[in-house]
C-alpha cells in the first residue's frame, strides 16, 4: 500500500463530465444561438458543449491539468429503472424539439476523437452509473464531475470526489461534501434517503407529499438512514403517518435515486493530462460544419 497523496501526485486528476447534462444546457442555455455561416443550421449545442467544458477546464478545476472523460447516457440506460416504477423521468418531453441536442452527438464523438479526448457510452447504462463505477475505480487520485445534476451529491467525499456546477456563480461553482452537510443537514452517502423523503422533479420522483427539505434534514439528522427510521421515535404526527403509510414507495425512490458502482466500463484512465481543448469555433471547423 502506498501513500494515498503521494499516488495521487503520480497521476493525472481525473475529470469526469456528464456529457448530456453538459450538452443540453450549453444548447438550451447558451446566450445566443449558433448558426452555419449560411444560417441554414443550428450549431448552438455543439459549439455551446466545447464553450463550456473548455472554459471550465480554464477556469473551474481546484486540481492541476485534468485527464478527462466524457461520459454519455446509453439509449437504453434508464430501461431498468423504467422497469422498477414506470413513473421513473417519465415527466421529460420527447417532442423534437426537446429532443434537438441528440443530433450533435455523432460530431461530438467526433471531435473528442479527433483530439484526443476520452469518451464512454454503455447502451444499458446511465453516466451517472458510469461515473460513480469509475469514481470507485480511482480512489487514489481526485476526481472533478462536471455536472449540474444533484444526483452527484451522493459521490462527494472530501478532497477525492467534488463537483463543478458551472451554472452557479464563479466563487461558488466547485461543491464539496462539507456544503451538502452545511446546506442540507445530510451527509453524501445520505443523499438518496434524503431525495426519497422530498423527491426529486428532475427524475419523476414525487417524494412524501408535507416532506421538505428541513424535515427531512431533521429525519436524518445524525446519519440515519431510512431502516432506523421506524425505530427512531421520530416518524410522529402527520409527517410520520405519511411516511409510514408510503413506506414501501419511499424504499423504491431510494432506489432509483442511488447510482451504481458496479457498469462493466471498459475504458480505462491512462493517468495522463489530456490535450489542450481548443476554441469551440476551431472544432466545427475541422468538422467541416461552419
Amino acid at each position: 500500500m502506498g501513500n494515498p497523496a503521494r499516488l495521487r501526485s503520480q497521476v493525472a486528476p481525473l475529470l469526469l463530465v456528464d456529457g448530456f447534462n453538459v450538452l443540453w444546457r450549453g444548447h438550451f442555455g447558451f446566450p445566443a444561438p449558433v448558426f452555419s455561416r449560411d444560417k441554414t443550421r443550428n450549431l448552438t449545442g455543439l459549439f455551446a458543449f466545447f464553450a463550456l467544458l473548455r472554459a471550465s477546464v480554464r477556469d473551474d478545476l481546484d486540481t492541476g491539468p485534468v485527464e478527462i472523460c466524457v461520459v454519455l447516457d446509453g439509449e437504453n440506460g434508464s430501461a431498468d429503472r423504467k422497469d422498477a416504477d414506470a413513473d421513473y423521468k417519465a415527466n421529460r418531453e420527447s417532442t423534437p424539439a426537446a429532443l434537438e441536442p441528440i443530433q450533435f452527438l455523432a460530431p461530438i464523438k467526433e471531435a473528442l476523437d479527433g483530439y484526443g479526448i476520452g469518451w464512454v457510452e454503455i447502451d444499458d447504462a446511465e453516466a451517472d452509473d458510469v461515473i460513480a463505477t469509475l469514481t470507485d475505480r480511482y480512489p487514489d487520485r481526485p476526481v472533478r464531475i462536471m455536472s449540474a445534476d444533484q444526483d452527484y451529491y451522493q459521490l462527494l467525499d472530501g478532497e477525492h470526489v467534488k463537483i463543478i456546477n458551472r451554472s452557479r456563480k464563479a466563487s461558488a461553482r466547485i461543491i464539496t461534501a462539507t456544503e451538502i452537510v452545511e446546506r442540507y443537514g445530510v451527509t453524501p452517502s445520505q443523499w438518496p434517503d434524503y431525495r426519497a423523503l422530498t423527491g426529486d422533479t428532475s427524475d419523476n420522483i414525487p417524494g412524501v407529499k408535507g416532506i421538505g427539505a428541513k424535515t427531512a434534514g431533521t429525519l436524518l439528522a445524525g446519519g440515519l438512514t431510512l431502516e432506523a427510521l421506524p425505530g427512531s421515535g421520530r416518524l410522529t404526527g402527520a409527517k410520520g403517518a405519511a411516511i409510514t403509510a408510503g413506506w414501501d414507495d419511499v424504499l423504491r425512490w431510494r432506489q432509483l435515486s442511488r447510482m451504481r458502482r458496479d457498469v462493466p466500463v471498459a475504458w480505462q484512465a491512462t493517468g495522463t493530462v489530456s490535450p489542450l481543448l481548443p476554441k469551440p469555433a476551431d472544432v466545427v471547423e475541422k468538422l467541416g460544419l461552419w
